[in-house]
């Protein structure tokens, strides 16, 4: 998969945006499927817009987005679900759980999108590498919110992907959570021969980024 983005900035935020010195923003870029792309950027500078537009939740955009040459804006619904359940992966800033769902049944709804990509018995092994086995049965509304980053991030990776999208996704989670949830998603991602994107707001040396650019 090839994501392509042509002189791209957001409407609402054009003003501030066009006077920044962004790697990003009003550039011509090509995210390629086996890259790892980390894009730092302070609060308000728009690192969920972009997360937001590549995965086509919003499109008050200026410029292009393309997935394999097509027109993100002209890709639309049955063609947009399918690409969402077994092409590009997510990791949402605000995690987008349901709260009376325990753990697993949060998970287990990506991993039966369509043709389940893993067995039930992956979310236990995968919960005990990044130390949430014991809250899987648990309503994730009761969980701290370290603990629904960490559902929230298998959750994506129980669907298969070749481009796994995350916002800030270790934001709640001290260096020994954070270390054991990016080797996680670096394993996946080198199995699969996936890239991903990733923004967050300070540097951090959590993977071997093939691009590291300032939004």
């Amino acid at each position: 998969m090839q994501i392509q983005i042509s002189r791209l900035v957001p409407v609402p935020l054009k003003d501030v945006l066009l006077k920044r010195n962004s790697d990003v923003w009003n550039k011509d870029l090509i995210f390629d499927q086996q890259q790892w792309i980390k894009i730092k950027a302070p609060s308000g500078t728009g690192k969920t817009t972009l997360i937001h537009l590549i995965y086509k939740l919003r499109q008050d955009y200026q410029g292009q987005i393309s997935i394999e040459n097509k027109d993100l804006r002209s890709i639309s619904g049955d063609e947009l679900a399918t690409l969402r359940q077994s092409r590009i992966s997510i990791i949402f800033q605000d995690l987008r759980l349901f709260e009376n769902l325990t753990a697993r049944e949060n998970i287990e709804l990506n991993r039966v999108l369509q043709t389940p990509y893993y067995p039930p018995e992956k979310i236990d092994a995968m919960s005990a590498r990044i130390r949430i086995a014991h809250i899987l049965d648990q309503r994730a509304g009761l969980c701290s919110y370290g603990e629904q980053q960490r559902i929230a991030i298998i959750r994506a990776l129980m669907q298969p992907f070749e481009v796994l999208l995350m916002d800030e996704p270790f934001s709640h989670l001290d260096n020994e959570n954070t270390a054991l949830a990016a080797a996680l998603i670096a394993e996946e991602c080198t199995t699969r021969g996936a890239g991903f994107v990733l923004t967050d707001l300070d540097e951090d040396n959590n993977f071997n980024y093939t691009h590291y650019l300032n939004l």
